[in-house]
């Protein structure tokens, strides 16, 4: 590089750069201007780039879809701000039309100056439709997580140069017109592949655990459970799910309750590589992984946790199938970490009378086959803690993850299903707010609903809410407290009673475990049912409190091996390593 100018310190500008480098593109069309200088000047001294230059920025679209058709290769074009980037239409109109990788690279100093009367101030927000496959912002860098969109963005529009079958692509960078040219060494970007059923895949890496994450998810068929199983025995992976994941396979694990500890963490929880499918999830309490896989259909780039660094864009069983071995049959890693989930569990506290003090006593009695639901966000977490029988299916409305519509959601699937007993647990937000699908008249006598009535939001009064430390003074507005009778025992027992329903009440402990039999009883009823149970704001709180930090010092693993080392120890005193050895030679022979 020159001596005098090397890279922009404009972070912004940096990533992209980074990322050009990283996938591979380095032709680049210049033409004059101050708005995209620090983008220019970087890659001019940068040997890596191949740079020409073009006065006039409509020759310059031409140009490059003429270099763009003769190398198959991606062109990029730069201009600065005003009505330059307005002259790349026509050659980005023809890229369109011919599937020409070309990367429009417009400069701007910001949006925020659009329609305030300020020079040379375009606006770029919306294209026509047929001169670009995608359009990003790249903004200023402030933060981390401006760092992570501009990130995301970049790899987003290089790799959309080359998807579907390719096709122009533009990014809108600002500036801050930086006159800092003395960054010697590029800073690293991370950057993101997209690989499709026809590419040579990489290998897996062989450096650290692998983990597949489920968020919500379809109902799995056959062959997907099978291909899973069967990638998870090549590699001594698990399955990380929650209950709207849906996998029911044998590498099934359910970590939250060890995975949400607060003064413990488990080093059977730490994996390199986390292959990631389904959608949405409502799960919190996470493995910790290094480098995230993405595998969907869909191709997108769905960095849910900042560290995603492949999209396997083909359907999961052709991705678990083509990184599978026949024969495999590893289980020593899910063995472990369900065995010291199970000690773990044996562990909890007696819990306040709460809803996770009652997922605890519902979720090992919920009869076979049935299908359970659970609402936003309270009792979703609260059964997250614990994994449910075989053979039962969970659902949750994770996808726009609102209070509403939980239980219509659930009788819809019942109509569907008359045959099939189906189970729903909800806070007294959540059904007041869907109260009117319980007096629908289509609703049979398979559907049973669990009301755990606080008075308010509790959720915003839990333990660990950001607005718990407000206290009783969330309950005016913000926890919603004392609308629908506030905890009134009669409202719902007249409207469910009213209504058809078998109605059941509780509010304490053996009051719950009196009635638990009958709500759960495995057979169908002539009525729908609905159990009240009556929780204070306090307990709940306290109950999942307990139920994170119930666990301290060294992972339970640890213990293991200081337990074993301390027994070799001891012996070594009493019996001495000779008579030691001799024993351990008369086991073997």
């Amino acid at each position: 590089m020159n001596s005098k100018f090397h890279y922009t310190n404009e972070r912004n500008v940096q990533i992209v750069i980074a990322l050009l480098k990283a996938h591979g593109i380095r032709r680049v069309i210049a033409s004059p201007g101050t708005t995209n200088m620090t983008f220019v000047v970087s890659v001019q001294n940068d040997p890596w780039f191949k740079v020409w230059s073009s006065v006039d920025e409509r020759s310059a679209a031409y140009l490059a879809c003429g270099m763009a058709a003769e190398t198959g290769e991606p062109v990029i074009i730069s201009c600065t701000g005003a009505t330059a980037s307005r002259n790349y239409m026509p050659g980005l109109t023809e890229a369109y039309y011919r599937k020409l990788p070309v990367l429009a690279i417009t400069s701007t100093r910001g949006n925020h100056r659009l329609g305030h009367l300020v020079d040379q101030q375009i606006d770029r927000r919306n294209l026509p439709n047929d001169i670009a496959m995608e359009s990003v912002t790249i903004p200023m860098v402030k933060d981390a997580e401006d760092e992570r969109m501009c990130e995301i963005n970049a790899n987003k529009a290089i790799l959309a140069l080359k998807l579907g079958g390719g096709g122009p692509v533009h990014i809108n960078m600002y500036t801050k017109y930086g006159k800092n040219f003395g960054v010697k060494d590029l800073p690293p970007a991370n950057a993101i592949y997209r690989h499709t059923v026809f590419d040579e895949l990489p290998r897996i890496p062989n450096d650290g655990r692998v983990i597949v994450y489920v968020g919500s998810h379809a109902n799995f068929t056959e062959k997907q459970v099978e291909a899973i199983d069967r990638f998870c025995a090549t590699h001594n992976a698990a399955v990380f799910c929650d209950h709207t994941s849906g996998y029911r396979g044998r590498y099934e694990v359910h970590c939250q309750l060890s995975s949400g500890q607060k003064k413990w963490r488990s080093e059977l929880n730490n994996a390199n590589l986390c292959i990631h499918i389904g959608e949405v999830s409502g799960d919190l309490y996470l493995p910790t992984f290094k480098h995230v896989w993405r595998v969907s259909p869909d191709g997108e780039l769905r960095d849910t946790w900042g560290k995603l660094r492949r999209v396997f864009m083909m359907p999961e069983e052709e991705f678990f199938e083509r990184y599978s071995e026949d024969g495999a049959s590893h289980t020593e890693y899910v063995d472990a970490i369900n065995d010291e989930i199970e000690q773990i569990k044996s562990k909890i506290p007696e819990l306040p009378f709460s809803n996770i003090w009652m997922a605890q006593q519902v979720h090992s009695k919920l009869p076979a086959g049935c299908e359970f639901h659970m609402g936003i966000y309270h009792c979703l977490r609260s059964y997250n803690f614990f994994k449910l029988p075989a053979g039962i299916q969970a659902k949750c409305n994770v996808g726009g993850f609102g209070i509403d519509g939980g239980m219509s959601t659930m009788v819809g699937a019942s109509l569907a299903n008359p045959e099939k007993l189906f189970i729903g647990a909800f806070g007294d937000l959540a059904f007041f707010y869907d109260m009117n699908v319980v007096g629908n008249r289509h609703v049979g006598g398979n559907v049973r609903i669990l009301l755990v009535n606080n008075g308010k939001g509790n959720e915003f009064r839990n333990y660990g809410h950001p607005c718990c430390f407000l206290g009783d003074e969330a309950d005016k507005f913000v926890a919603a407290a004392g609308h629908y009778g506030n905890k009134s025992n009669a409202l719902v027992k007249h409207y469910a009673e009213d209504l058809g329903y078998e109605y059941l009440t509780a509010s304490c402990k053996e009051g719950f475990l009196s009635v638990l039999d009958r709500f759960l009883s495995p057979e169908m009823t002539g009525k729908p049912m609905l159990l009240e149970v009556f929780t204070e704001t306090q307990n709940e709180s306290d109950a999942l409190e307990q139920i994170l930090n119930f666990m301290e010092g060294d992972s339970m693993s640890n213990f293991v091996e200081k337990t074993k080392t301390a027994i070799k120890s001891a012996l070594k005193e009493t019996l001495g390593e000779k008579r030691i050895n001799a024993a351990r030679d008369f086991i073997k022979g």
